[in-house]
C-alpha cells in the first residue's frame, strides 16, 4: 500500500502574491535566457576580443 504525503500551499506559507511572482519568473526567465544566449555566442565574443587584443584587462 502506497501512502502519499502532501501539504497545501497555505500550509507551506505560500500566498497568492508569491504564486504570482513565481509564475511571472517562470514565464520570463526562459525567454530572457534564450535572448541572452543568442547575444553571447562564443564566436561573436571571440571576434570581439580579437578586434583589439592589446586592450584586454590582463595586457595592461
Amino acid at each position: 500500500m502506497i501512502k502519499t504525503f502532501a501539504l497545501t500551499l497555505t500550509e507551506i506559507g505560500i500566498g497568492k502574491l508569491e504564486i504570482f511572482v513565481i509564475g511571472i519568473v517562470c514565464l520570463f526567465f526562459p525567454t530572457l535566457f534564450i535572448i541572452a544566449s543568442r547575444n553571447l555566442d562564443a564566436k561573436a565574443v571571440f571576434d570581439w576580443m580579437m578586434e583589439k587584443p592589446n586592450d584586454w584587462i590582463g595586457r595592461k
